[in-house]
């Protein structure tokens, strides 16, 4: 007997007021959604006493028949008042349900003055019950220590840069705090100063540590593993991008499947079937054991359980690895998945400029380029001294303090480095302040394909050029494959980029169809097209421009959504990572669901009608159905949980950073004077 819901149970902890125990009307006769007298652990314990009391005394007196008969009373009257209580409420509301089931066979135990049987019955029922509880709350014991991590306390700083001691939800945005080493942060907001490494597993799923510095974003419920830094508010409450994690699994847990729905439309015939069973077999048989073992076995726990434990157990593992699903619809729904179509810049690509070819002229060698390059552009906020940056300081080529900086907006900048005259910029800039060779017929770079090129100048002498562009992720090839592996038909990547670009990308990454010019509403036409040739299609962006083609899509997945709110209000599944082995793991976490669910459904349905059968012919007492009712829902329960260590082999799996990518190339152009491939 399922007296608690999975689903029931967490709306009415988180409904705010409103009844989503009947969000199915009265037609909704399924049994498990509805208000029960609360099933306690002693009270349970204080029953079996009496009635295991009663065994005792009739087995060791003689003439203790009337004590162990009272004792089995007392017993099965505390069992089975929870049970009767939730049964007469029903009925009182017009709902007839398996709950009802259950009362009968307690009830007809009793009346017959079979009070043991009637008392053992009871308790197996809700000692299945609590561990049915238990175990849903096990489950989701796993999410929601993902949830549960932001501190209660915050070290405001104020006035003075003394610190006062607040709580978290008093804070407001553009508070300044102070986070110490092994602190969990207890805000969404920007570092002004320190450094530290970062455990966001919380957020983004990944177990290794981040470094942030100032100007870097963190999140609420991340922790703090060294150093001391000061963060400035951006988000506080419920409002962080952890508060808006929690309310999306919360609300996800309270959606029910295609399939749920279809079990709640049945079960307002399932009750009537069964008590037209039961007098059949009381009219063949005349055996009331038979008929109250019929409807002991009848109550459909495990059928019922099928669907809702391996939602919970899959919701879990996938909020694990930092996967937020908003519909557990859309569980279902991606097993079904066969295209997948990918937005480029920023989902295949790190959207970020990166150094991927050092092309040295004359005796400057590869190092010395980039260190000539990165302390010129040292005091400019360019993407591309960004990069230069970045390289320098993967590969330790130093970088000096350069003098008379100035820049070009657009163009190229100007700096001394060393006492000599830097130029840095484009080709035409460093022509334009008089550096007349003929430098740039060593390229051999289409930057139509999305390369830019900076060409460097020494004492009016060109010293050699550097390529960058947005990168492609490493794990993008390796996903896709996987994709591929996994019975996915057709990947698709669209772009508004341009199309040598769009080109360049999918053959870095193997994927054989490529669009690019594409205007947002380009897309959502080239999704809706693939749509119209049959296809269930899953469309990965962004969340920012892509928010109408993830909505054209069958399921719409939007990657880094950690922060970002476009990304997890755009998209029905969320990665709060930019790691996209989580899209194959997602496919495959979404068919194993369907196939526990498939076998749950087939064993609850055998079990139903194997103990019925063996009950009407006699082989089967109450107190043995009873306890075979239990075993069975528990079987149920621990097939489910198997989904909840789905991905463990991805926990522990990083994707190498831009500026790991950048330095193997750049490190690659070091040692050479000849173009470094393309990475």
């Amino acid at each position: 007997m399922q007296v608690t819901s999975l689903l029931s149970h967490e709306a009415k902890d988180h409904d705010h007021g409103h009844d989503h125990g009947h969000d199915h009307g009265p037609s909704c006769s399924c049994g498990h959604d509805h208000e029960h007298a609360p099933v306690k652990l002693w009270q349970t314990l204080v029953g079996v006493v009496f009635v295991f009391n009663a065994f005792v005394v009739d087995w060791l007196f003689d003439y203790g028949q009337t004590v162990a008969s009272a004792s089995a009373m007392i017993g099965s009257i505390v069992l089975g008042y929870p049970i009767v209580y939730t049964a007469v409420k029903d009925i009182r509301k017009g709902i007839l349900s398996i709950n009802e089931l259950v009362a009968i066979a307690v009830l007809a135990a009793f009346a017959t003055g079979d009070y043991k049987t009637a008392g053992v019955v009871a308790f197996f029922m809700l000692i299945g019950e609590i561990i049915e509880a238990r175990t849903a709350e096990g489950a989701r014991a796993s999410i929601e220590s993902l949830i549960k991590l932001t501190p209660t306390k915050a070290r405001r700083i104020i006035a003075g840069g003394r610190e006062e001691e607040v709580a978290a939800k008093d804070l407001a945005i553009g508070d300044l705090i102070r986070v110490r080493p092994g602190d969990n942060v207890a805000a969404d907001g920007l570092i002004t100063s320190g450094q530290g490494s970062f455990n966001q597993a919380t957020i983004t799923g990944e177990s290794l540590p981040v470094d942030k510095k100032p100007g870097d974003e963190v999140f609420a419920g991340t922790q703090n593993l060294t150093g001391v830094l000061e963060i400035k508010v951006s988000r506080a409450g419920q409002d962080t991008t952890l508060g808006r994690v929690r309310e999306l699994i919360l609300a996800a847990e309270k959606t029910k499947l295609p399939i749920m729905k279809i079990v709640d439309q049945y079960m307002g015939f399932y009750t009537p079937l069964v008590l037209v069973i039961a007098a059949l077999v009381w009219a063949f048989t005349r055996r009331l054991e038979n008929v109250i073992s019929v409807v002991i076995f009848s109550c459909p726990c495990a059928f019922i359980l099928a669907t809702p434990t391996a939602m919970v157990a899959a919701l879990s593992a996938a909020a694990r690895l930092g996967i937020l699903i908003k519909n557990v619809a859309d569980i279902e729904a991606a097993s079904k998945i066969n295209a997948f179509v990918f937005d480029k810049t920023g989902t295949l690509t790190t959207g970020e400029l990166a150094v991927s070819r050092l092309f040295p002229i004359g005796q400057t060698k590869p190092a010395e380029l980039l260190g000539v390059a990165a302390s010129a552009e040292k005091y400019s906020n360019h993407p591309t001294a960004k990069a230069l940056a970045q390289c320098s300081r993967e590969y330790g080529v130093p970088m000096v303090e350069p003098k008379d900086f100035s820049e070009a907006a657009g163009r190229g900048i100007k700096a001394s480095v060393d006492g000599q005259a830097i130029l840095v910029g484009r080709a035409q800039w460093l022509k334009d302040n008089g550096v007349a060779d003929d430098f740039t017929k060593s390229v051999d770079l289409n930057e139509t394909e999305g390369w830019s090129l900076i060409f460097v100048a020494r004492n009016g002498s060109c010293i050699g050029w550097v390529g960058l562009q947005d990168k492609t992720r490493t794990e993008a090839k390796v996903a896709l494959a996987e994709l591929k592996d996994s019975g996915v038909r057709r990947i698709a990547m669209v772009s508004g980029d341009r199309q040598p670009v769009a080109t360049r990308v999918a053959r870095e990454i193997g994927c054989e169809e490529a669009q690019g010019d594409c205007l947002p509403q380009n897309k959502v036409e080239f999704v809706r097209a693939v749509r119209a040739k049959g296809y269930k299609v899953a469309v990965v962006g962004d969340g920012v421009n892509d928010a109408p083609a993830l909505a054209a899509g069958d399921i719409g997945i939007a990657m880094g959504a950690a922060g970002s709110e476009v990304a997890i209000h755009s998209a029905t599944i969320a990665l709060m990572n930019n790691d996209l082995r989580r899209l194959p793991f997602l496919i495959q976490l979404s068919r194993s669901t369907r196939t526990v669910i498939n076998q749950n459904f087939l064993f609850g349905l055998a079990f139903i009608i194997g103990g019925m059968t063996f009950s009407a012919l006699g082989y089967v007492n109450p107190v043995l159905a009873a306890a075979m009712h239990t075993g069975g829902s528990l079987i149920v329960v621990f097939n489910s949980a198997r989904l909840v260590r789905k991905g463990e082999d991805l926990e522990h799996y990083a994707p190498a950073q831009p500026a790991q990518e950048t330095g193997h190339s750049a490190s690659h152009a070091a040692h050479s004077h000849a173009p470094a491939p393309a990475a």
